[in-house]
Protein backbone atom coordinates (compact mmCIF):
# COMPACT_ATOMS: atom_id res chain seq x y z
CA UNK A 1 0.00 0.00 0.00
CA UNK A 2 2.99 2.67 1.04
CA UNK A 3 4.81 2.10 -2.30
CA UNK A 4 1.61 2.04 -4.51
CA UNK A 5 0.34 5.95 -2.67
CA UNK A 6 4.37 6.60 -2.95
CA UNK A 7 4.02 5.92 -6.78
CA UNK A 8 1.17 8.26 -7.10
CA UNK A 9 2.27 10.85 -5.34
CA UNK A 10 5.49 10.71 -7.51
CA UNK A 11 3.63 10.50 -10.69
CA UNK A 12 1.11 13.30 -9.34
CA UNK A 13 3.73 15.79 -8.18
CA UNK A 14 5.95 15.40 -11.06
CA UNK A 15 2.85 16.69 -13.81
CA UNK A 16 1.97 19.25 -11.36
CA UNK A 17 5.78 20.51 -11.82
CA UNK A 18 5.30 20.59 -15.37
CA UNK A 19 2.05 22.45 -15.24
CA UNK A 20 3.25 24.74 -12.52
CA UNK A 21 6.17 25.96 -14.91
CA UNK A 22 4.00 26.20 -17.71
CA UNK A 23 1.84 28.49 -15.71
CA UNK A 24 5.37 30.38 -14.41
CA UNK A 25 6.79 30.04 -18.26
CA UNK A 26 3.77 32.54 -19.31
CA UNK A 27 3.88 34.74 -16.65
CA UNK A 28 7.85 35.25 -16.76
CA UNK A 29 7.21 35.70 -20.52
CA UNK A 30 9.94 32.68 -20.80
CA UNK A 31 11.54 31.71 -24.49
CA UNK A 32 9.13 28.82 -25.55
CA UNK A 33 10.98 27.91 -28.32
CA UNK A 34 13.88 26.71 -25.98
CA UNK A 35 14.27 23.27 -26.19
CA UNK A 36 13.02 22.76 -22.84
CA UNK A 37 9.81 24.80 -22.33
CA UNK A 38 8.80 23.13 -25.91
CA UNK A 39 9.15 19.87 -23.25
CA UNK A 40 6.76 21.53 -21.06
CA UNK A 41 4.35 23.11 -23.71
CA UNK A 42 4.17 19.44 -25.46
CA UNK A 43 3.62 17.34 -22.10
CA UNK A 44 0.93 19.83 -21.15
CA UNK A 45 -0.96 20.99 -24.37
CA UNK A 46 -3.04 17.82 -25.30
CA UNK A 47 -5.23 18.74 -21.69
CA UNK A 48 -4.91 22.30 -22.04
CA UNK A 49 -5.77 22.60 -25.18
CA UNK A 50 -9.22 21.61 -24.97
CA UNK A 51 -9.94 23.21 -21.82
CA UNK A 52 -8.75 26.31 -23.60
CA UNK A 53 -12.18 26.49 -25.30
CA UNK A 54 -14.09 26.51 -22.27
CA UNK A 55 -11.80 28.48 -20.50
CA UNK A 56 -10.11 31.40 -21.95
CA UNK A 57 -7.17 33.25 -20.92
CA UNK A 58 -8.59 36.21 -18.84
CA UNK A 59 -5.72 38.95 -19.27
CA UNK A 60 -2.85 37.29 -20.66
CA UNK A 61 -3.55 34.70 -17.49
CA UNK A 62 -3.99 31.38 -18.90
CA UNK A 63 -7.03 29.91 -16.88
CA UNK A 64 -6.84 26.57 -18.18
CA UNK A 65 -3.20 25.70 -17.00
CA UNK A 66 -4.27 26.81 -13.47
CA UNK A 67 -7.62 24.85 -13.56
CA UNK A 68 -5.96 21.95 -14.95
CA UNK A 69 -2.90 22.22 -11.94
CA UNK A 70 -5.63 22.27 -9.28
CA UNK A 71 -7.46 19.59 -11.36
CA UNK A 72 -4.10 17.40 -10.78
CA UNK A 73 -4.20 18.00 -6.89
CA UNK A 74 -7.74 17.01 -6.88
CA UNK A 75 -7.37 13.96 -8.62
CA UNK A 76 -3.70 13.25 -6.81
CA UNK A 77 -6.08 13.00 -3.61
CA UNK A 78 -9.07 11.44 -4.66
CA UNK A 79 -6.86 8.53 -5.92
CA UNK A 80 -4.87 8.55 -2.45
CA UNK A 81 -8.22 8.81 -1.10
CA UNK A 82 -9.26 5.66 -2.74
CA UNK A 83 -6.05 3.55 -2.04
CA UNK A 84 -6.16 4.20 1.29
CA UNK A 85 -10.32 3.62 1.81
CA UNK A 86 -10.52 7.19 3.43
CA UNK A 87 -13.74 9.30 2.91
CA UNK A 88 -13.89 12.15 0.39
CA UNK A 89 -14.89 15.85 1.27
CA UNK A 90 -15.17 17.65 -1.33
CA UNK A 91 -14.71 20.55 0.10
CA UNK A 92 -11.89 19.59 2.00
CA UNK A 93 -9.91 18.28 -0.88
CA UNK A 94 -10.91 21.40 -2.95
CA UNK A 95 -9.28 23.55 -0.10
CA UNK A 96 -6.13 21.56 0.61
CA UNK A 97 -5.57 21.41 -3.59
CA UNK A 98 -5.44 25.05 -3.44
CA UNK A 99 -2.60 25.17 -0.53
CA UNK A 100 -0.66 22.17 -2.31
CA UNK A 101 -0.57 23.93 -5.49
CA UNK A 102 1.08 27.08 -3.65
CA UNK A 103 3.35 24.53 -1.54
CA UNK A 104 4.23 23.17 -4.86
CA UNK A 105 4.99 26.28 -6.48
CA UNK A 106 7.41 27.61 -3.68
CA UNK A 107 9.17 23.90 -3.98
CA UNK A 108 9.75 24.35 -6.99
CA UNK A 109 11.14 27.29 -7.22
CA UNK A 110 13.44 26.38 -4.09
CA UNK A 111 14.82 23.21 -6.28
CA UNK A 112 14.88 25.70 -9.35
CA UNK A 113 16.84 28.05 -7.23
CA UNK A 114 19.10 25.29 -5.70
CA UNK A 115 19.88 24.21 -9.27
CA UNK A 116 21.11 27.19 -10.46
CA UNK A 117 23.51 27.51 -7.95
CA UNK A 118 25.20 24.17 -8.58
CA UNK A 119 24.78 24.97 -12.32
CA UNK A 120 26.29 28.66 -11.89
CA UNK A 121 29.62 26.45 -10.43
CA UNK A 122 29.91 24.01 -13.03
CA UNK A 123 28.01 25.22 -16.66
CA UNK A 124 29.00 28.07 -19.09
CA UNK A 125 25.56 29.32 -19.13
CA UNK A 126 24.83 28.31 -22.69
CA UNK A 127 22.58 25.51 -21.20
CA UNK A 128 18.82 25.20 -22.47
CA UNK A 129 17.43 24.60 -18.56
CA UNK A 130 20.12 26.90 -17.06
CA UNK A 131 18.72 29.73 -19.74
CA UNK A 132 15.31 28.80 -18.61
CA UNK A 133 15.32 28.32 -14.99
CA UNK A 134 17.42 32.47 -15.37
CA UNK A 135 14.54 33.65 -17.19
CA UNK A 136 12.28 32.20 -14.40
CA UNK A 137 14.08 32.91 -11.38
CA UNK A 138 15.56 36.57 -12.55
CA UNK A 139 12.81 38.68 -11.71
CA UNK A 140 12.40 37.33 -8.37
CA UNK A 141 15.93 37.36 -7.83
CA UNK A 142 16.81 41.36 -9.25
CA UNK A 143 15.22 43.28 -6.47
CA UNK A 144 17.09 41.42 -3.91
CA UNK A 145 20.23 42.24 -6.20
CA UNK A 146 18.48 45.58 -6.05
CA UNK A 147 19.15 45.54 -2.23
CA UNK A 148 21.91 43.19 -1.32
CA UNK A 149 25.09 44.28 -4.16
CA UNK A 150 27.17 41.20 -5.13
CA UNK A 151 30.27 40.56 -2.28
CA UNK A 152 33.67 39.92 -3.37
CA UNK A 153 32.33 38.22 -6.61
CA UNK A 154 29.74 35.95 -4.74
CA UNK A 155 25.69 36.64 -5.57
CA UNK A 156 23.81 35.89 -2.21
CA UNK A 157 20.58 36.96 -3.75
CA UNK A 158 19.99 32.90 -4.20
CA UNK A 159 20.64 32.20 -0.13
CA UNK A 160 18.29 35.19 0.39
CA UNK A 161 15.67 34.21 -1.50
CA UNK A 162 16.17 30.67 -0.10
CA UNK A 163 15.83 32.12 3.40
CA UNK A 164 12.83 33.89 2.35
CA UNK A 165 10.98 30.73 0.95
CA UNK A 166 12.17 28.56 4.01
CA UNK A 167 10.75 31.77 6.42
CA UNK A 168 7.92 31.54 4.08
CA UNK A 169 7.14 28.07 4.62
CA UNK A 170 7.36 28.18 8.52
CA UNK A 171 5.13 30.96 8.78
CA UNK A 172 2.65 29.22 6.71
CA UNK A 173 2.63 25.93 8.59
CA UNK A 174 1.80 27.47 11.67
CA UNK A 175 -1.09 29.96 10.24
CA UNK A 176 -2.96 27.97 7.18
CA UNK A 177 -4.62 24.61 7.60
CA UNK A 178 -3.15 21.52 5.91
CA UNK A 179 0.22 23.46 4.50
CA UNK A 180 2.66 21.44 6.89
CA UNK A 181 0.74 17.85 5.53
CA UNK A 182 0.39 18.47 2.21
Amino acid sequence: MNALSFLVNTVFDLYLMVVIIRIWLQLARADFYNPFSQFVVKATHPIVAPMRRVLPAMGGFDTASVVLALLVVVAKFVVLSLIAGAAISIPTILLVSVVSVFKQAGVLLFWMLILRAILSWVSQGHNPIEMVMGQLTEPLLAPIRRILPPMGGLDLSLLVMMIILNFLNILLSQYVPFWANV
